[in-house]
């Protein structure tokens, strides 16, 4: 069981606390979810949840998630400052940003480079289910 914590985050002095890109950190717990903050620079890999929805909040900067559907076609959601966006289960996608930062929603434990990923992982991408802030 998590302890509860009364205390406010501050979600700007969160992100002055680590500088690494795609190395989210856990800023609060909420039912069986982790509500997760990170950097973002470059590009991620390609993976997928296989059970479960991701969601996207851009807080600075851009954010891109390239989308390929089961025939193989790929496109791109562009977003900016205050976009969200959700990626469905089961959908192959690859995050990539010229700079920015994001919060997201995701089931506790549940891996930044999905159940499955495509190639090798960048070095700049730590494959990790979270941080303690």
């Amino acid at each position: 069981m998590r302890a509860m914590t009364s205390n406010p985050v501050n979600l700007t002095a969160a992100l002055a606390s680590f500088d690494d890109v795609y190395s989210p950190r856990i800023v609060a717990h909420m039912n069986d979810y982790d509500v997760r903050i990170a950097h973002t620079k470059g590009e991620h890999v390609w993976h997928v949840h296989e059970n479960t929805d991701e969601f996207f909040l851009v807080l600075e900067g851009q954010f891109d998630v390239s989308l390929r559907a089961a025939d193989g076609t790929e496109t791109t959601v562009v977003l900016h400052k205050g976009d969200t966006f959700v990626v469905p289960r089961g959908t192959e996608h690859k995050p990539s940003s010229p700079g920015g930062a994001i919060l997201m929603f995701e089931p506790t434990g549940t891996s930044t480079t999905g159940d499955r990923h495509e190639g090798a992982i960048p070095q700049h991408v730590d494959s990790t289910t979270g941080h303690a802030l």
